[in-house]
């Protein structure tokens, strides 16, 4: 076990909690003078009057806990492996010493790890990038060995990776990688390495890409619930799933086209790195399931044999295992520690430099969770106090919005889209796509100076869905009758339980086309055309980022690290300078301030417990699928008015 920083700061606020215990076993917490107290760091009774007397030193006869002597000896041993457990280092590593690097990746790779009260989750793709140009600046350093296991990445992020990897290999250091079995984007990442080994019996499973639309419209009619949805623009279907037993052919077209671009991004990716032909690639991918030896035949891995083996061929003795966290000492442990509970304030990086915001999740109204929520969600009112922040600080230079959404709320969208194009007019904005950018996720993006895309990135959308579900059928199959009264003609529009009527619907439908022309017309006014221009492109339809820049709703083909050199640039920013990045690592306050939020319940959760039930006997990832659909649904009792593309699962 690596100390990182945040293993550290743990073990000190253990040490420190049990010297407050310790302190109060011994007396020196207070209570009565002629108590005698048990010594639990080994000492005998004593009054409390006389342990407050005493010196805190783990020598005397009185014990107590000497935290300052005791932390680098705990950090010591925690440092060594146990009895039974595999070595951190080889019998020849030697520290200044050329020497190999190995490094566990497996798990979700995700652009900002998400914290709740139970902790964080998920590797963040930059922390992840940032450690291999670490290592690939370390001049001891003569190579790195990537035990890999599953991931769970999309394309996009995949297509990063590898070109971090690359960087690393460019560099002069050796890159080989070892698992014990991987499939598909998992793959992709395995294939940038120099070497491959593969666990005997173990499978390279590259079946290719798949998509999955989920439709929910049986299970809400056998649970008694109405979906009662509109949409502007002839490719929006985002509400299909919840209106249409099966996928409309513009959805198929869609996803036609999104799969063909993953496709061959994955027979160009493979047959670059392991030196094949497109036809090879595609040969393996019919196969699909590839045994160890099958895989070492197509030459989709290099050897066949155990990691231990692996590990010796590649690196010999000179060996150490390394986390993505760098390892860290108490200082900068403690440092950290104070930072979190607030006694040191993180401040941004001095001089001029470039801001990264993260925009990520669905686009919601109002201030959402506060900062935990911000990296799950993108509120309207904490983005939109976020940029203003930045827009009034002279000293960032420039901002990269990096956007990872599927959209959301059209008045947050609208909301958010005025702060950037705000920004822009005092500094340079430059948007990185991520997985996804659509709906709104594009609506944010569109005011940028610059907007870079992946090939495989999904965006545009640029289309508009409202619409309610009503549970009156549902609470009917309970024995729940409601008679909604109002006065005005539409004064039960969005409280009724029923669907709306023919002149509720058109009225939503003049609003939802009003939307829809302001929609375009940002899209217009960003990329610089006639809002007749954007119509064709527009109506909902979803493109991958190659064909989204040959439309000119994209600027450039690229990755996090081609926007922020490019932001750097146009903001006169040294590229060595510190990068800010938003939203901060969290603080006790952050925390503090999530504590007692509770889930509302709503008329949209009528039948939520039946379709549980229902959900639970389907296979995992469409019954995850669902779930998800669900959540998105229950969004539209607080926007029944949203730019947001429901996309099936996309693998």
């Amino acid at each position: 076990m690596r100390l990182t920083p945040r293993r550290v700061a743990v073990v000190l606020g253990l040490l420190t909690a049990c010297q407050g215990s310790a302190d109060r076993f011994a007396g020196r917490g207070g209570g009565d003078a002629g108590a005698r107290v048990a010594d639990p760091w080994g000492g005998p009774p004593a009054s409390s009057a006389a342990s407050a007397r005493r010196p805190a030193s783990p020598n005397d006869d009185g014990g107590g806990l000497d935290l300052a002597s005791l932390v680098p000896a705990v950090l010591t041993a925690l440092s060594q492996p146990g009895r039974y457990e595999a070595p951190e280092v080889g019998s020849a590593y030697v520290a200044g010493a050329p020497h190999t690097d190995v490094l566990e990746l497996g798990g979700a790779i995700v652009e900002t790890e998400a914290y709740s009260l139970r902790g964080g989750s998920g590797t963040p793709l930059r922390e992840l990038t940032e450690r291999l140009r670490g290592l690939a600046a370390d001049p001891t350093l003569t190579g790195v060995l990537v035990r890999l296991d599953e991931l769970e990445v999309s394309v996009p992020d995949a297509v990063e990776l590898r070109a971090a990897m690359a960087a690393l290999r460019d560099a002069g250091k050796t890159l080989a990688c070892h698992t014990e079995g991987v499939s598909n984007t998992s793959y992709l990442v395995l294939a940038a390495c120099g070497q491959i080994g593969l666990a005997p019996l173990g499978t390279v499973v590259v079946s290719g890409p798949t998509a999955m639309p989920i439709h929910l419209r049986p299970l809400l009619a056998k649970l008694g619930v109405t979906a009662d949805f509109l949409h502007v623009g002839a490719f929006k279907g985002a509400a299909e799933p919840l209106t249409r037993d099966a996928p409309s052919p513009e959805m198929l077209e869609t996803l036609d086209a999104i799969l063909d671009r993953r496709y061959q991004t994955m027979i160009d990716a493979i047959a670059a790195s392991r030196g094949l032909s497109a036809d090879d690639v595609r040969a393996a991918i019919d196969v699909a399931i590839l045994p160890a030896e099958d895989a070492l035949r197509r030459k989709l891995v290099d050897v066949v044999e155990p990691f231990e083996a692996f590990r010796q061929r590649v690196a010999g003795d000179a060996w150490r295992e390394v986390e993505l966290e760098p390892e860290a000492s108490p200082d900068q442990a403690l440092a950290k520690l104070m930072a979190f509970v607030g006694l040191a304030p993180t401040a941004p990086p001095p001089g001029p430099h470039v801001a990264l915001v993260y925009a990520v999740g669905d686009v919601v109204d109002g201030g959402g969770d506060g900062a935990l929520g911000a990296r799950t969600d993108i509120a309207s009112h904490t983005l939109v106090a976020a940029l203003r922040a930045l827009a009034a600080d002279d000293d960032v230079r420039a901002v990269v919005l990096r956007i990872d959404s599927g959209g959301g709320s059209a008045l947050a969208s609208e909301l958010i889209w005025h702060e950037v194009a705000a920004l822009v007019g005092k500094k340079p904005v430059v948007v990185s796509m991520s997985d996804v950018a659509a709906s709104g996720g594009y609506y944010i993006a569109a005011a940028a100076t610059r907007i870079f895309a992946l090939d495989d990135t999904l965006t545009g959308s640029i289309g508009v869905v409202g619409g309610k579900l009503a549970p009156g059928g549902a609470l009917e199959q309970l024995g729940v009758r409601a008679y909604p009264l109002g006065r005005g003609k539409r004064a039960t529009m969005f409280s009724r339980l029923g669907p709306w009527t023919a002149d509720e619907r058109a009225a939503m439908q003049t609003m939802m086309e009003a939307t829809y022309q302001t929609f375009v017309g940002r899209v217009a006014a960003g990329r610089g055309k006639s809002a007749q221009a954007i119509q064709p492109i527009a109506q909902g339809r979803v493109w991958v980022g190659a064909e989204a820049m040959r439309l000119g709703l994209v600027d450039e083909i690229g990755g996090l690290d081609a926007a922020l050199a490019d932001a750097a640039r146009r903001g006169g920013v040294d590229p060595a300078a510190a990068i800010e990045v938003y939203p901060a690592t969290p603080t006790l306050r952050d925390v503090v301030a999530q504590i007692g939020d509770v889930a509302v319940g709503s008329l949209a959760g009528v039948g939520a417990a039946a379709a549980e039930e229902a959900l639970a006997a389907l296979a995992p990832t469409v019954a995850a699928r669902a779930r998800q659909l669900w959540a998105q649904v229950v969004r539209f009792e607080q926007s029944p008015l949203q730019t947001v593309a429901l996309l099936p699962a996309i693998e």
